[in-house]
């Protein structure tokens, strides 16, 4: 594993503890912050998978079309494009005015995030 997957690896860690804590807060929650974090966790993650097998990622935060690099060079790689596409709309649509997470939205972001997570890091020889 080279640099820059180890790099994308710990970013994306961060982004899920970060995701974690603001899910489970000591003060006032923001659920709009978990939504962001846990695509941001998914997205490093697909990323940093794409390139350990030799594939440039596109500088995109569409979770689907980076399902679709990865499903052909990522041996039994398949993901619900219905939760892809609702961690793209949770980071994007609650980080402005006019709508933001409350706590359902929120559990469930992080919930498909904890599941790719699990998922996607055994393929580096990682546990969750």
């Amino acid at each position: 594993m080279n640099a820059t997957v180890k790099e994308w690896i710990s970013k994306a860690e961060g982004d899920y503890r970060t995701a974690e804590r603001e899910l489970h807060p000591t003060g006032t929650p923001n659920f709009d912050a978990v939504c962001f974090h846990a695509e941001q966790c998914a997205e490093k993650l697909m990323k940093a998978i794409l390139i350990h097998l030799g594939v440039t990622p596109p500088r995109s935060h569409d979770l689907a079309a980076l399902d679709g690099l990865l499903a052909p060079v990522c041996q039994g790689w398949s993901w619900p494009v219905a939760e892809l596409r609702h961690l793209t709309r949770a980071a994007v649509d609650f980080r402005y005015p006019g709508d933001s997470a409350d706590q359902k939205e929120a559990s469930e972001a992080f919930e498909i995030a904890t599941r790719m997570r699990a998922k996607l890091l055994p393929l580096f020889g990682m546990s969750p």
